[in-house]
């Protein structure tokens, strides 16, 4: 207690040293600690998107991930609703799961007939109710909101598309898409830049075009969608597009086609079984993904489908995630080194001037019985006493700074995406970020005052004493 008396004398015996250097402290702390809250918000506002879109875990064909994206009705999942139904009587994951829902994904063309245009999709078949209550999942807290999924309640027939579809099908006016998004090319680009059709789409969706005119309202978009059945044979469906919606990446923007699953089925197996591509399965908190992959891996020995099917996590299905999280996580090791170095430097400049400063005053304490060991405990003190206070004034101004910048409830559009979102500092819960910063700034601290501390402790008695 006396060691940190006489530290606490010594750091304001020069006070303006102490304020700079421990001001150097409490910004490099606040420093790392914003941006370690910026970063946690990325990998929230990330995660949420992932999770709203395809849940935490899918059950898939073995082969569907590697193989699928060429010909994903060959990989579908037969008795999927046989499996769904083992999943919710599970009493271990059904305290667990939110959601559990079918989906079907293929691939197609879509066509705007009378523009005479088209363009390759990804089309998605999705139970409409379960997506809404999967974009209700908000475990973070993030200020965002999906906007609500419009095929629930929509006719058989109905469709949703990206917002770069309905641009490049020049279905924009129709489906009152911004103008930011959608600029209005000049008449002669439309001609001459407008692809048209090829034969084999305009032979087919000739009748279902014709038929459509009855079928679908008046003044509502219209799209024929050809797609290649299981067996190899072409389809085309007349669509009435009910809405636009922003997929969030320009890339899947000018792919994504969305109907209800049942209309999805019909067009690629027919009057075949009806299959699913995968098997969404949304938790309450993804920290039960481990839990639960293990439980679904037994639900489906249960039932024998254990060989041909597996469970694949949203972070293997999304790449760009983790790849995210690994770029700022090195981002972040990058920044603490380099203000760990600002810190080692400032704490080790300050201290080495005390004891310059105060060779006299050591000798004295020497002369007086007091050991080497004591010397070092005495700058050693004052380094500790500067990191904590440093660090604990940096915690408190991160703490502060975030609530005010939260409170301006910006946005922002990070790279690859298109839609604006929430940019927030999140130190909130972010115990091991904010307990790690501060205890390795106070290491850090303690380490720098160390060799002043052991070049003091070294000093001869006599030569100390007459130091000028």
């Amino acid at each position: 207690m006396s060691f940190l008396l006489l530290a606490i004398r010594n750091l304001f015996r020069n006070r303006r040293r102490s304020l700079a250097t421990l001001l150097a402290l409490a910004i490099g702390a606040s420093s790392i600690l914003i941006f370690g809250g910026f970063t946690a918000n990325v990998r929230y506002s990330l995660q949420t998107a992932y999770v709203r879109a395809g849940g935490h875990l899918q059950i898939q064909h073995r082969d569907f991930f590697h193989y699928g994206s060429g010909d994903p009705a060959s990989y579908g999942i037969v008795q999927y609703g046989r499996i769904i139904d083992a999943l919710r009587a599970d009493p271990e994951l059904a305290r667990m799961m939110v959601v559990v829902s079918p989906m079907l994904q293929f691939g197609g063309v879509a066509g705007n007939y009378d523009a005479g245009v088209s363009r390759t999709v990804l089309g998605t078949g999705y139970v409409p109710e379960d997506v809404n209550r999967m974009r209700l999942w908000n475990e973070f807290g993030l200020r965002d909101r999906r906007p609500h999924f419009a095929l629930e309640g929509a006719p058989i027939d109905s469709a949703v598309i990206g917002q770069g579809v309905a641009r490049v099908l020049l279905l924009c006016d129709q489906l009152g898409v911004d103008a930011a998004v959608c600029p209005r090319p000049a008449a002669q680009e439309r001609e001459a830049g407008g692809a048209s059709l090829p034969a084999d789409i305009a032979s087919l969706a000739q009748a279902e075009h014709d038929s459509a005119k009855t079928a679908v309202p008046a003044g509502r978009a219209r799209i024929e969608l050809l797609v290649s059945q299981s067996r190899g044979a072409p389809n085309v469906a007349a669509l009435s597009v009910i809405a636009a919606e922003s997929q969030g990446f320009k890339e899947l923007d000018e792919l994504a086609l969305m109907l209800p699953l049942v209309r999805a089925q019909q067009l690629v197996y027919g009057r075949a079984p009806p299959r699913a591509t995968s098997i969404l399965v949304q938790l309450q908190r993804s920290a039960q993904i481990p839990a639960a992959s293990q439980r679904i891996q037994a639900v489906l020995a249960a039932t024998g489908a254990d060989k041909t099917l597996s469970v694949v996590s949203f972070e293997s299905l999304n790449p760009f995630y983790v790849q995210s999280q690994k770029m700022f996580d090195t981002i972040f090791g990058f920044i603490f080194a380099l203000i760990g170095g600002i810190v080692l430097f400032t704490v080790s400049n300050t201290m080495n001037a005390a004891v310059v400063e105060r060779t006299v005053e050591v000798g004295t304490l020497r002369a007086l019985g007091l050991r080497r060991a004591g010397i070092r405990r005495l700058f050693i003190a004052e380094g500790v006493l500067l990191g904590c206070v440093g660090a604990v004034a940096g915690m408190l101004f991160a703490y502060a700074f975030a609530w005010v910048f939260n409170a301006a409830e910006l946005f922002w559009i990070p790279p690859g995406a298109s839609d604006l979102l929430p940019l927030s500092i999140v130190l909130q819960g972010q115990h091991a970020l904010v307990v790690g910063t501060t205890l390795g700034l106070i290491v850090i601290a303690v380490l720098s005052a160390w060799l002043p501390a052991r070049r003091a402790a070294q000093l001869k008695i006599v030569e100390a004493l007459r130091h000028a």
